[in-house]
């Protein structure tokens, strides 16, 4: 896809020059490409976690954050429901990142959108979860989504968007595919 030059530097809330920049910069110079995520989970009592946020590296530069993720589960499963459980973390995060695509591709296609929305589900047999039925998978088979979105743009290059999104969506591909978990446990 090429991008057009939108008629302001923002455009759907993104700030189109330095996206742009991002881009030319990553492209001359690949090491700028590397970012690296992290954060640090305890246990706050009962069902009920906190995880801290304190930064990231984008283009071997600290980015420095202050957020607290609060994530629980429902009374059904245990829990006191003060915060959504981790499979609504885990689908807002997916949601979330695919929703970065749809407004930043559409911002650097000079198209301003009226609404973009992602709605998500997916089943889980807890029975696999309890450990009490070894057939049972531990997760989900599927995950539906559908997206919904509107703005000035036409139905072919939304359609390229949606494309364009379904392959760079880094918690999309996450999802897709299995990734290598390296687990190390520490006893104090």
């Amino acid at each position: 896809m090429i991008a057009t030059k939108p008629k302001t530097d923002h455009l759907n809330g993104v700030n189109v020059p330095a996206l742009q920049t991002l881009i030319e910069t990553v492209k001359n110079d690949p090491s700028k490409a590397l970012t690296r995520w992290g954060v640090t989970t305890r246990w706050a009592g009962g069902t009920v976690s906190e995880t801290e946020v304190t930064g990231c590296e984008i283009s071997g530069k600290r980015v420095p954050k202050d957020f607290t993720i609060r994530v629980d589960e429902p009374l059904e499963l245990a829990g006191t429901n003060t915060a959504p459980n981790p499979q609504e973390t885990l689908l807002a995060a997916f949601n979330a990142c695919m929703l970065v695509g749809y407004v930043a591709l559409s911002a650097l296609h000079g198209i301003e959108l009226k609404r973009c929305e992602i709605e998500s589900d997916g089943d889980i047999d807890v029975r696999g979860f309890l450990a009490l039925d070894p057939t049972v998978k531990v997760g989900y088979d599927h995950i539906r989504y559908t997206v919904r979105i509107s703005g000035n743009g036409t139905p072919e290059q939304f359609e390229r968007i949606h494309q364009a999104v379904m392959a760079t969506s880094p918690n999309r591909f996450n999802l897709a595919q299995p990734i290598a978990l390296k687990a190390k446990l520490i006893l104090d």
